[in-house]
Protein backbone atom coordinates (compact mmCIF):
# COMPACT_ATOMS: atom_id res chain seq x y z
CA UNK A 1 0.00 0.00 0.00
CA UNK A 2 3.14 2.49 0.59
CA UNK A 3 4.13 2.98 -3.55
CA UNK A 4 0.48 3.46 -4.85
CA UNK A 5 -0.01 6.37 -1.84
CA UNK A 6 2.97 7.96 -2.10
CA UNK A 7 2.17 7.83 -6.38
CA UNK A 8 -1.03 9.46 -5.73
CA UNK A 9 0.68 12.03 -3.21
CA UNK A 10 2.84 12.93 -5.88
CA UNK A 11 0.18 13.34 -8.19
CA UNK A 12 -1.92 15.48 -6.44
CA UNK A 13 1.42 17.60 -6.12
CA UNK A 14 2.11 17.83 -9.62
CA UNK A 15 -1.87 18.38 -10.13
CA UNK A 16 -1.88 21.22 -7.42
CA UNK A 17 1.31 22.84 -9.52
CA UNK A 18 -0.31 22.95 -13.20
CA UNK A 19 2.10 19.93 -13.97
CA UNK A 20 -0.66 17.03 -14.33
CA UNK A 21 -4.10 17.04 -16.46
CA UNK A 22 -3.30 20.33 -18.57
CA UNK A 23 -3.99 19.60 -22.28
CA UNK A 24 -0.62 18.90 -24.59
CA UNK A 25 -0.27 21.66 -27.19
CA UNK A 26 0.84 20.12 -30.41
CA UNK A 27 3.85 21.06 -32.34
CA UNK A 28 1.50 22.41 -35.37
CA UNK A 29 -0.36 24.38 -32.65
CA UNK A 30 2.59 26.70 -31.32
CA UNK A 31 2.15 29.55 -33.43
CA UNK A 32 4.17 31.81 -35.17
CA UNK A 33 6.56 32.66 -32.33
CA UNK A 34 7.78 29.12 -32.67
CA UNK A 35 9.44 29.64 -35.41
CA UNK A 36 12.25 32.00 -35.35
CA UNK A 37 12.30 36.00 -36.01
CA UNK A 38 14.72 35.42 -38.77
CA UNK A 39 12.56 32.66 -40.91
CA UNK A 40 9.39 34.58 -40.38
CA UNK A 41 8.24 35.92 -43.85
CA UNK A 42 7.54 39.75 -42.13
CA UNK A 43 11.03 39.86 -41.41
CA UNK A 44 12.28 39.74 -44.79
CA UNK A 45 13.79 41.76 -46.60
CA UNK A 46 11.31 43.35 -49.03
CA UNK A 47 12.82 42.47 -52.43
CA UNK A 48 12.59 38.63 -50.75
CA UNK A 49 8.63 39.02 -50.14
CA UNK A 50 7.98 40.56 -53.72
CA UNK A 51 10.08 37.44 -55.49
CA UNK A 52 8.49 35.08 -52.92
CA UNK A 53 4.90 36.44 -53.80
CA UNK A 54 5.81 36.52 -57.83
CA UNK A 55 7.62 32.99 -57.33
CA UNK A 56 4.01 32.07 -55.38
CA UNK A 57 1.59 33.22 -57.91
CA UNK A 58 3.56 31.24 -60.72
CA UNK A 59 3.49 28.67 -58.76
CA UNK A 60 -0.04 28.34 -58.41
CA UNK A 61 -1.23 29.47 -61.98
CA UNK A 62 1.51 26.73 -63.50
CA UNK A 63 0.00 24.21 -60.94
CA UNK A 64 -3.65 24.65 -62.59
CA UNK A 65 -2.21 24.59 -66.24
CA UNK A 66 0.11 21.67 -65.81
CA UNK A 67 -3.04 19.89 -63.77
CA UNK A 68 -5.10 20.86 -67.12
CA UNK A 69 -2.91 20.62 -69.82
CA UNK A 70 -1.22 17.32 -68.24
CA UNK A 71 -4.70 15.85 -67.75
CA UNK A 72 -5.81 16.83 -71.14
CA UNK A 73 -2.64 15.02 -72.62
CA UNK A 74 -3.07 12.13 -70.81
CA UNK A 75 -6.71 11.46 -71.82
CA UNK A 76 -5.21 11.57 -75.51
CA UNK A 77 -2.68 9.57 -75.02
CA UNK A 78 -4.95 6.81 -73.58
CA UNK A 79 -7.63 7.57 -76.26
CA UNK A 80 -5.28 7.42 -78.97
CA UNK A 81 -3.74 4.17 -77.59
CA UNK A 82 -6.79 2.89 -77.42
CA UNK A 83 -7.92 3.69 -80.62
CA UNK A 84 -4.76 1.90 -82.09
CA UNK A 85 -5.56 -1.34 -79.95
CA UNK A 86 -9.49 -1.70 -81.45
CA UNK A 87 -8.56 -0.49 -84.98
CA UNK A 88 -5.77 -3.10 -84.72
CA UNK A 89 -8.54 -6.00 -83.31
CA UNK A 90 -11.31 -4.48 -86.12
CA UNK A 91 -8.36 -4.64 -89.24
CA UNK A 92 -7.63 -8.50 -87.71
CA UNK A 93 -11.34 -9.40 -88.00
CA UNK A 94 -12.19 -7.92 -91.26
CA UNK A 95 -9.54 -9.93 -92.63
CA UNK A 96 -10.20 -13.27 -90.63
CA UNK A 97 -12.73 -16.22 -91.89
CA UNK A 98 -13.81 -19.29 -90.42
CA UNK A 99 -16.07 -21.67 -92.27
CA UNK A 100 -18.82 -24.18 -90.52
CA UNK A 101 -20.29 -27.05 -91.36
CA UNK A 102 -23.51 -27.81 -91.42
CA UNK A 103 -22.80 -29.77 -88.01
CA UNK A 104 -21.77 -26.53 -86.35
CA UNK A 105 -17.46 -27.65 -86.64
CA UNK A 106 -14.74 -25.62 -88.62
CA UNK A 107 -14.29 -26.63 -92.25
CA UNK A 108 -11.36 -23.93 -92.25
CA UNK A 109 -9.99 -20.50 -91.49
CA UNK A 110 -8.46 -18.20 -93.53
CA UNK A 111 -6.55 -14.98 -92.71
CA UNK A 112 -3.20 -13.46 -92.02
CA UNK A 113 -0.05 -14.66 -90.71
CA UNK A 114 -0.31 -14.09 -86.82
CA UNK A 115 3.21 -13.45 -86.12
CA UNK A 116 3.22 -10.93 -88.88
CA UNK A 117 0.70 -8.87 -87.89
CA UNK A 118 1.83 -8.38 -83.96
CA UNK A 119 5.46 -8.23 -84.59
CA UNK A 120 5.84 -4.32 -85.23
CA UNK A 121 3.46 -3.77 -82.48
CA UNK A 122 4.94 -6.01 -79.80
CA UNK A 123 1.18 -7.05 -79.48
CA UNK A 124 -0.51 -10.82 -78.36
CA UNK A 125 -3.36 -12.52 -80.77
CA UNK A 126 -5.91 -15.35 -79.66
CA UNK A 127 -8.76 -16.07 -82.39
CA UNK A 128 -11.75 -18.00 -80.68
CA UNK A 129 -14.85 -19.68 -82.74
CA UNK A 130 -18.36 -18.93 -81.90
CA UNK A 131 -18.18 -21.52 -78.89
CA UNK A 132 -15.34 -19.64 -77.20
CA UNK A 133 -12.68 -22.04 -78.31
CA UNK A 134 -9.00 -21.12 -79.53
CA UNK A 135 -8.92 -21.68 -83.07
CA UNK A 136 -5.44 -19.24 -83.30
CA UNK A 137 -3.00 -17.49 -81.70
CA UNK A 138 -0.03 -15.58 -81.99
CA UNK A 139 3.47 -17.52 -80.91
CA UNK A 140 3.18 -17.95 -77.13
CA UNK A 141 0.75 -15.39 -76.79
CA UNK A 142 -0.71 -15.86 -73.15
CA UNK A 143 -4.03 -16.10 -71.92
CA UNK A 144 -6.02 -12.19 -72.62
CA UNK A 145 -9.09 -13.05 -70.54
CA UNK A 146 -12.93 -13.78 -71.01
CA UNK A 147 -13.90 -13.19 -74.15
CA UNK A 148 -16.29 -9.88 -74.76
CA UNK A 149 -16.23 -7.66 -77.30
CA UNK A 150 -15.10 -4.51 -76.22
CA UNK A 151 -11.93 -2.97 -74.58
CA UNK A 152 -10.94 -4.16 -71.20
CA UNK A 153 -7.58 -4.46 -69.08
CA UNK A 154 -6.07 -7.77 -68.24
CA UNK A 155 -2.91 -8.43 -66.15
CA UNK A 156 -1.04 -4.85 -67.26
CA UNK A 157 -2.46 -5.26 -70.82
CA UNK A 158 -5.12 -3.38 -73.01
CA UNK A 159 -7.48 -6.05 -74.63
CA UNK A 160 -9.81 -5.22 -77.39
CA UNK A 161 -11.98 -7.94 -79.16
CA UNK A 162 -13.67 -8.18 -82.05
CA UNK A 163 -16.14 -10.17 -83.79
CA UNK A 164 -15.68 -12.09 -86.93
CA UNK A 165 -18.16 -12.04 -89.38
CA UNK A 166 -18.97 -13.80 -92.19
CA UNK A 167 -20.51 -12.50 -95.40
CA UNK A 168 -24.08 -12.87 -94.82
CA UNK A 169 -23.16 -10.58 -91.56
CA UNK A 170 -23.28 -13.50 -89.30
CA UNK A 171 -21.13 -13.62 -86.31
CA UNK A 172 -18.36 -16.77 -86.95
CA UNK A 173 -15.73 -16.10 -84.36
CA UNK A 174 -13.94 -13.07 -82.09
CA UNK A 175 -10.45 -11.74 -82.55
CA UNK A 176 -8.47 -11.08 -79.25
CA UNK A 177 -5.67 -8.25 -79.75
CA UNK A 178 -3.60 -7.22 -76.77
CA UNK A 179 -0.92 -4.91 -75.93
CA UNK A 180 1.41 -3.65 -73.05
CA UNK A 181 0.28 -0.80 -71.03
CA UNK A 182 3.97 -0.52 -70.13
CA UNK A 183 4.74 1.79 -73.05
CA UNK A 184 1.62 4.05 -72.27
CA UNK A 185 2.09 4.41 -68.98
CA UNK A 186 6.14 5.20 -69.27
CA UNK A 187 5.00 7.70 -71.57
CA UNK A 188 2.41 9.59 -69.04
CA UNK A 189 5.13 9.65 -66.58
CA UNK A 190 7.45 11.46 -68.69
CA UNK A 191 4.65 13.83 -69.78
CA UNK A 192 4.07 14.64 -65.77
CA UNK A 193 7.60 14.68 -65.42
CA UNK A 194 8.28 16.94 -67.98
CA UNK A 195 5.12 18.97 -66.20
CA UNK A 196 6.73 19.04 -63.11
CA UNK A 197 10.27 19.73 -63.93
CA UNK A 198 7.96 23.31 -66.11
CA UNK A 199 6.32 24.00 -63.29
CA UNK A 200 9.65 23.93 -61.16
CA UNK A 201 11.49 25.97 -63.68
CA UNK A 202 8.79 28.38 -64.20
CA UNK A 203 8.78 28.71 -60.48
CA UNK A 204 12.61 29.36 -60.10
CA UNK A 205 12.71 31.40 -62.97
CA UNK A 206 9.95 33.60 -61.53
CA UNK A 207 11.84 34.07 -58.42
CA UNK A 208 15.20 34.93 -59.91
CA UNK A 209 13.00 36.93 -62.03
CA UNK A 210 11.04 38.44 -59.04
CA UNK A 211 14.48 39.02 -57.06
CA UNK A 212 16.15 40.76 -59.91
CA UNK A 213 12.74 42.78 -60.68
CA UNK A 214 13.07 43.81 -56.60
CA UNK A 215 16.05 44.85 -56.68
CA UNK A 216 16.01 47.15 -59.59
CA UNK A 217 13.11 48.56 -58.56
CA UNK A 218 14.22 48.99 -54.95
CA UNK A 219 17.62 50.67 -56.30
CA UNK A 220 16.35 54.11 -55.71
CA UNK A 221 15.42 52.95 -52.31
CA UNK A 222 18.63 51.82 -51.49
CA UNK A 223 19.84 54.53 -52.50
CA UNK A 224 17.70 57.04 -50.62
CA UNK A 225 18.57 54.37 -47.32
CA UNK A 226 21.88 55.13 -48.02
CA UNK A 227 21.90 59.20 -47.94
CA UNK A 228 19.74 58.69 -44.67
CA UNK A 229 22.09 57.15 -42.76
CA UNK A 230 25.44 58.82 -43.84
CA UNK A 231 23.30 61.84 -42.80
CA UNK A 232 22.35 60.08 -39.30
CA UNK A 233 26.08 59.00 -38.92
CA UNK A 234 27.48 62.23 -39.77
CA UNK A 235 24.43 64.50 -37.91
CA UNK A 236 25.39 66.69 -41.34
CA UNK A 237 21.42 67.39 -42.83
CA UNK A 238 23.25 69.77 -45.74
CA UNK A 239 24.14 66.88 -48.13
CA UNK A 240 21.41 66.10 -50.95
CA UNK A 241 19.15 62.99 -52.02
CA UNK A 242 19.48 61.34 -55.02
CA UNK A 243 17.99 63.33 -57.90
CA UNK A 244 14.68 61.39 -59.24
CA UNK A 245 15.01 60.07 -62.60
CA UNK A 246 11.11 58.88 -63.52
CA UNK A 247 8.03 60.26 -61.66
CA UNK A 248 6.78 57.78 -59.26
CA UNK A 249 6.21 56.89 -55.65
CA UNK A 250 9.51 56.87 -55.31
CA UNK A 251 10.23 60.35 -56.38
CA UNK A 252 8.32 62.00 -54.56
CA UNK A 253 9.53 59.71 -51.61
CA UNK A 254 12.97 61.78 -52.36
CA UNK A 255 11.22 64.81 -53.31
CA UNK A 256 10.23 64.45 -49.80
CA UNK A 257 13.12 63.67 -47.79
CA UNK A 258 15.04 66.36 -49.82
CA UNK A 259 12.76 68.99 -48.69
CA UNK A 260 12.85 67.50 -44.74
CA UNK A 261 16.84 68.01 -45.01
CA UNK A 262 16.44 71.49 -46.47
CA UNK A 263 14.26 72.45 -43.56
CA UNK A 264 16.36 70.77 -41.19
CA UNK A 265 19.43 72.57 -42.48
CA UNK A 266 18.27 75.58 -42.31
CA UNK A 267 17.04 75.20 -38.55
CA UNK A 268 20.01 73.86 -37.87
CA UNK A 269 21.85 76.73 -39.68
CA UNK A 270 19.52 79.20 -37.54
CA UNK A 271 20.36 76.99 -34.35
CA UNK A 272 23.84 77.21 -34.47
CA UNK A 273 24.00 81.07 -35.30
CA UNK A 274 21.68 81.47 -32.25
CA UNK A 275 24.05 79.54 -30.01
CA UNK A 276 27.22 81.38 -31.56
CA UNK A 277 25.50 84.59 -30.84
CA UNK A 278 24.78 83.46 -27.43
CA UNK A 279 28.08 82.08 -26.53
CA UNK A 280 29.84 85.05 -27.71
CA UNK A 281 27.40 87.08 -25.20
CA UNK A 282 27.99 85.13 -22.71
CA UNK A 283 32.26 85.39 -23.11
CA UNK A 284 31.77 89.55 -23.66
CA UNK A 285 29.42 89.64 -21.15
CA UNK A 286 31.75 87.91 -18.89
CA UNK A 287 34.77 89.42 -19.99
CA UNK A 288 32.54 93.22 -19.35
CA UNK A 289 32.28 91.79 -15.80
CA UNK A 290 35.60 91.18 -14.76
CA UNK A 291 36.71 94.88 -14.85
CA UNK A 292 33.75 96.32 -12.51
CA UNK A 293 34.22 93.08 -10.08
CA UNK A 294 38.75 94.07 -10.03
CA UNK A 295 37.16 97.60 -9.28
CA UNK A 296 34.81 96.11 -6.26
CA UNK A 297 37.37 94.27 -4.59
CA UNK A 298 39.93 96.66 -4.65
CA UNK A 299 37.83 99.35 -3.49
CA UNK A 300 36.53 96.85 -0.80
CA UNK A 301 40.31 95.73 0.19
CA UNK A 302 41.14 99.31 0.70
CA UNK A 303 37.85 100.07 2.77
CA UNK A 304 38.56 96.67 4.55
CA UNK A 305 42.51 98.26 5.14
CA UNK A 306 41.34 101.78 6.29
CA UNK A 307 38.87 100.42 9.17
CA UNK A 308 40.06 99.92 12.92
CA UNK A 309 38.51 96.76 14.46
CA UNK A 310 38.35 97.50 17.25
CA UNK A 311 36.09 100.42 17.17
CA UNK A 312 34.06 99.61 14.12
CA UNK A 313 34.25 95.90 14.31
CA UNK A 314 30.33 95.71 12.67
CA UNK A 315 31.47 97.17 9.72
CA UNK A 316 34.39 95.62 9.54
CA UNK A 317 32.50 92.12 9.32
CA UNK A 318 30.33 93.34 6.65
CA UNK A 319 33.25 94.53 4.65
CA UNK A 320 34.85 90.86 4.72
CA UNK A 321 31.75 89.41 3.93
CA UNK A 322 30.91 91.52 0.91
CA UNK A 323 34.87 90.88 -0.41
CA UNK A 324 34.81 87.70 0.14
CA UNK A 325 31.43 87.37 -2.06
CA UNK A 326 32.73 89.59 -4.63
CA UNK A 327 35.64 87.34 -4.49
CA UNK A 328 33.95 84.16 -5.01
CA UNK A 329 31.50 85.95 -7.83
CA UNK A 330 35.13 87.11 -9.50
CA UNK A 331 36.32 83.26 -9.35
CA UNK A 332 33.00 82.42 -10.92
CA UNK A 333 33.03 84.72 -13.40
CA UNK A 334 36.77 83.71 -14.25
CA UNK A 335 35.38 80.30 -14.63
CA UNK A 336 32.09 81.41 -17.01
CA UNK A 337 34.38 82.77 -18.99
CA UNK A 338 37.09 80.58 -19.68
CA UNK A 339 34.23 78.13 -21.02
CA UNK A 340 32.16 80.49 -22.91
CA UNK A 341 35.40 80.89 -24.52
CA UNK A 342 35.89 77.84 -24.78
CA UNK A 343 32.39 77.26 -26.30
CA UNK A 344 32.83 79.95 -28.72
CA UNK A 345 36.02 78.41 -30.04
CA UNK A 346 38.13 81.52 -28.50
CA UNK A 347 40.56 79.52 -26.32
CA UNK A 348 44.01 81.81 -25.50
CA UNK A 349 46.97 81.76 -27.31
CA UNK A 350 48.37 78.35 -27.88
CA UNK A 351 52.62 78.45 -27.45
CA UNK A 352 54.95 75.47 -26.88
CA UNK A 353 54.94 74.90 -22.62
CA UNK A 354 56.05 71.96 -20.61
CA UNK A 355 52.91 70.11 -18.71
CA UNK A 356 55.20 68.69 -16.35
CA UNK A 357 56.26 72.43 -15.33
CA UNK A 358 52.82 73.51 -14.78
CA UNK A 359 51.48 71.12 -13.16
CA UNK A 360 54.94 71.33 -10.32
CA UNK A 361 53.28 75.00 -10.19
CA UNK A 362 49.90 74.04 -9.82
CA UNK A 363 50.53 71.67 -7.07
CA UNK A 364 52.85 74.53 -4.99
CA UNK A 365 49.92 76.38 -5.03
CA UNK A 366 47.64 74.23 -4.30
CA UNK A 367 49.51 72.51 -1.54
CA UNK A 368 48.73 75.62 1.62
CA UNK A 369 44.98 74.42 1.07
CA UNK A 370 45.37 70.95 1.79
CA UNK A 371 45.91 70.62 5.53
CA UNK A 372 46.91 67.62 6.52
CA UNK A 373 46.49 65.96 3.56
CA UNK A 374 49.32 64.60 1.87
CA UNK A 375 50.41 64.65 -2.09
CA UNK A 376 52.48 63.23 -4.15
CA UNK A 377 54.22 63.60 -7.24
CA UNK A 378 55.66 61.65 -10.07
CA UNK A 379 57.39 63.49 -12.48
CA UNK A 380 59.32 61.34 -15.05
CA UNK A 381 60.94 63.71 -17.54
CA UNK A 382 59.25 66.92 -19.57
CA UNK A 383 56.26 66.60 -21.08
CA UNK A 384 56.31 69.37 -23.50
CA UNK A 385 52.60 70.00 -25.60
CA UNK A 386 51.66 73.05 -27.22
CA UNK A 387 48.93 75.13 -25.51
CA UNK A 388 47.76 77.79 -23.40
CA UNK A 389 50.09 77.47 -19.97
CA UNK A 390 47.57 79.72 -18.04
CA UNK A 391 44.82 77.11 -19.08
CA UNK A 392 46.66 74.03 -18.40
CA UNK A 393 47.39 75.76 -15.03
CA UNK A 394 44.02 75.51 -14.10
CA UNK A 395 43.05 71.86 -15.47
CA UNK A 396 45.74 71.09 -13.25
CA UNK A 397 44.68 73.40 -10.35
CA UNK A 398 41.13 72.14 -10.40
CA UNK A 399 41.83 68.62 -10.03
CA UNK A 400 43.98 69.11 -7.47
CA UNK A 401 41.07 71.03 -5.90
CA UNK A 402 38.60 69.01 -6.19
CA UNK A 403 40.74 65.59 -4.64
CA UNK A 404 41.21 68.35 -1.81
CA UNK A 405 37.49 68.99 -1.33
CA UNK A 406 36.32 65.16 -1.54
CA UNK A 407 38.88 63.32 0.48
CA UNK A 408 39.06 63.08 4.46
CA UNK A 409 41.98 65.10 6.38
CA UNK A 410 44.42 62.25 5.96
CA UNK A 411 43.87 61.31 2.41
CA UNK A 412 46.23 61.10 0.08
CA UNK A 413 47.03 62.17 -3.65
CA UNK A 414 48.93 61.62 -6.07
CA UNK A 415 49.86 63.63 -9.38
CA UNK A 416 51.67 61.72 -11.79
CA UNK A 417 52.82 62.98 -15.02
CA UNK A 418 54.50 60.08 -17.71
CA UNK A 419 54.48 59.38 -21.87
CA UNK A 420 52.18 57.02 -23.61
CA UNK A 421 51.65 56.21 -26.55
CA UNK A 422 53.16 59.98 -27.75
CA UNK A 423 50.64 61.81 -25.29
CA UNK A 424 51.55 63.27 -22.47
CA UNK A 425 49.25 61.50 -19.95
CA UNK A 426 48.51 63.57 -16.34
CA UNK A 427 46.71 61.47 -13.59
CA UNK A 428 45.35 62.45 -10.33
CA UNK A 429 44.84 59.95 -7.55
CA UNK A 430 43.28 59.74 -4.21
CA UNK A 431 42.10 57.20 -1.72
CA UNK A 432 39.07 58.99 -0.70
CA UNK A 433 35.25 57.66 -1.07
CA UNK A 434 35.42 57.77 -4.89
CA UNK A 435 32.47 59.13 -6.97
CA UNK A 436 29.15 57.43 -6.46
CA UNK A 437 28.21 55.86 -9.49
CA UNK A 438 25.36 57.61 -10.42
CA UNK A 439 27.36 60.85 -10.23
CA UNK A 440 29.70 59.32 -12.79
CA UNK A 441 28.25 59.69 -16.00
CA UNK A 442 27.73 63.77 -14.85
CA UNK A 443 31.05 64.23 -12.82
CA UNK A 444 32.56 66.63 -16.33
CA UNK A 445 28.93 68.47 -16.19
CA UNK A 446 28.46 72.13 -15.13
CA UNK A 447 27.07 72.94 -11.89
CA UNK A 448 27.57 69.50 -10.59
CA UNK A 449 28.13 69.44 -6.94
CA UNK A 450 27.97 66.82 -4.50
CA UNK A 451 25.09 64.27 -4.93
CA UNK A 452 23.73 65.73 -7.93
CA UNK A 453 23.24 69.47 -9.87
CA UNK A 454 20.69 70.75 -6.94
CA UNK A 455 22.80 70.40 -4.46
CA UNK A 456 24.48 73.25 -3.56
CA UNK A 457 25.35 72.72 -0.18
CA UNK A 458 28.71 70.82 -0.34
CA UNK A 459 31.43 72.58 -0.23
CA UNK A 460 31.80 75.65 -1.84
CA UNK A 461 32.93 75.35 -5.11
CA UNK A 462 30.76 76.66 -8.12
CA UNK A 463 30.79 72.85 -9.81
CA UNK A 464 32.38 74.28 -13.02
CA UNK A 465 35.72 72.95 -12.07
CA UNK A 466 35.58 69.40 -13.93
CA UNK A 467 33.48 70.76 -16.64
CA UNK A 468 36.54 73.67 -17.24
CA UNK A 469 38.80 70.07 -17.03
CA UNK A 470 36.99 68.31 -19.89
CA UNK A 471 36.65 72.13 -21.91
CA UNK A 472 40.57 72.74 -21.56
CA UNK A 473 41.64 69.11 -22.61
CA UNK A 474 39.20 69.24 -25.58
CA UNK A 475 40.65 72.69 -26.71
CA UNK A 476 44.26 71.26 -26.49
CA UNK A 477 43.01 67.64 -28.70
CA UNK A 478 43.08 65.91 -25.94
CA UNK A 479 40.61 64.15 -23.61
CA UNK A 480 39.90 63.37 -20.04
CA UNK A 481 38.53 60.30 -18.34
CA UNK A 482 37.55 58.90 -15.15
CA UNK A 483 38.76 55.54 -13.52
CA UNK A 484 39.11 54.30 -10.31
CA UNK A 485 43.07 54.47 -7.82
CA UNK A 486 44.81 51.16 -7.05
CA UNK A 487 43.01 52.41 -3.10
CA UNK A 488 39.73 52.73 -3.88
CA UNK A 489 39.75 56.41 -4.74
CA UNK A 490 38.75 58.83 -8.20
CA UNK A 491 41.04 58.59 -10.47
CA UNK A 492 41.62 61.49 -13.40
CA UNK A 493 43.48 60.63 -16.10
CA UNK A 494 44.45 63.35 -19.08
CA UNK A 495 45.62 63.06 -22.27
CA UNK A 496 47.22 65.50 -24.03
CA UNK A 497 49.51 65.08 -27.70
CA UNK A 498 52.94 65.64 -27.30
CA UNK A 499 55.22 67.77 -29.45
CA UNK A 500 57.93 67.19 -31.21
CA UNK A 501 60.20 69.17 -29.33
CA UNK A 502 61.53 68.25 -26.17
CA UNK A 503 62.85 70.33 -23.61
CA UNK A 504 64.91 69.42 -19.94
CA UNK A 505 62.22 68.52 -17.05
CA UNK A 506 62.05 71.54 -15.27
CA UNK A 507 62.56 71.43 -10.90
CA UNK A 508 58.71 70.26 -9.45
CA UNK A 509 57.68 69.29 -6.37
Amino acid sequence: MTRPRRRQARTQDARKAGLVGQPRVPHDDLGPSFWPAALRPNNWPVRWRLAAVSAGLTLAILLVFGAVIGQLATNRIRDDFNREVSDAAKTLAGEFRIVYTPLGTISGKSGPELDDFVRPDGAEVRVYDVNGNLVDQSSDAPYLGPVGVGLANHEEMRVATAEIRAATGLTTGYVQYGRSLAHVESTIDRLWLFVAAGILGGTLFACLAGVAIAARAMRPISALTATARQVADTGDPSGHMPDPKVEDEVGELARTLEQMLRSLDAARAERETAMRRQREFVADASHELRTPLTSVIANLELLQASLDVPRQHDERAMVDSALRSSKRMSRLVADLLLLARADAGRSGAHRSCDLAEIAGNAATEVVPLLGDRELEIENECALPVEGNSDELHRLVLNLLDNAGRHTPEDAHIELRLSRQDGDAVLEVADDGPGIPPKLRDQVFDRFVRGEGPADTAVGAGSGLGLAIVRAVAASHGGSVELGESRQGGALFRVRLPLTRSEEPIMTAL
